[in-house]
């Protein structure tokens, strides 16, 4: 008896299509505002951070998926959708609206099965649930790891530096930037529920110790502690794990 093969519901072509118009539509969501987007103000809440955090996503989110038994295409398909209206509406609605999105494309653009469809369309909307991963389908439980997942490691560790320069910090707060980075992880990791988002976490986790030791050892007198003196809550990050300096002014 052989191995059933599963075909695959989405072509890599019909992949790339979709890929460009979340691009496209990234880029006429900040273009349509007349303030340059709704937090265009924020370097990197620009369509090009934006999309490269949904490719960064994607690639996550199908590694876990594949390697946990989870719907590939289903999760890829949603994880390319999952932020598509997050410059053009507000945080609490941007699933349900990237959900909107997701399915108005899906039944306009070529001929996927309306199951396909639903489920690809319940992830994305689910996918800032914030209670446990045993709750949601293995889908979004892929999805929201992957989300989780991408500031934690290099990634991470670039957004905190970036924001050294927007503060206008000195390279001597660098290592203590890049502690908060680990401390995300660490959280990160308590959520996470699947073997291969653990070992990713962990892998990544490794390599930013790696690159705090190595700032501490080349730069003199680099504290990581020192900024939490006058900083005790560490800083207001967004729910994505990305910096915020609005602080408790804004509801996110």
């Amino acid at each position: 008896m052989g191995v059933e093969i599963k075909e695959s519901a989405v072509s890599d072509a019909e992949f790339e299509e979709m890929k460009r118009f979340v691009r496209d539509y990234l880029t006429a969501s900040v273009e349509s505002e007349e303030d340059g987007g709704r937090m265009r103000w924020y370097p990197w809440h620009s369509a090009e951070y934006r999309f490269n955090h949904i490719l960064n996503v994607v690639k996550l989110a199908t590694r876990i998926a594949e390697r946990e038994g989870a719907d590939v295409d289903v999760v890829r398909v949603a994880a390319l959708f999952h932020d598509i209206s997050k410059l053009e509406a507000e945080q609490e609605v941007h699933a349900e609206e990237g959900a909107r999105v997701a399915r108005e494309y899906l039944t306009t653009h070529g001929d996927f099965p309306q199951s396909f469809v639903e489920q690809v369309c319940q992830v994305v909307a689910d996918h800032s649930y914030q209670g446990p991963l045993d709750d949601v389908s293995l889908e979004t439980q892929s999805l929201i790891e992957a989300d989780i997942l991408d500031k934690v490691g290099a990634n991470g560790a670039a957004l905190m530096l970036l924001r050294m320069g927007y503060e206008a910090r000195t390279h001597m707060d660098a290592a203590e930037m890049v502690e908060r980075v680990l401390e995300r992880g660490r959280d990160a990791t308590d959520r996470i529920n699947s073997d291969a988002a653990e070992s990713i976490a962990h892998e990544r986790l490794k390599r930013v110790k790696w690159f705090r030791e190595w700032l501490e050892g080349e730069v003199p007198q680099m504290d990581h502690e020192s900024d939490h003196e006058s900083d005790p809550e560490g800083g207001a990050e967004a729910d994505d794990g990305e910096p915020d300096p609005r602080v408790d002014s804004d509801k996110r």
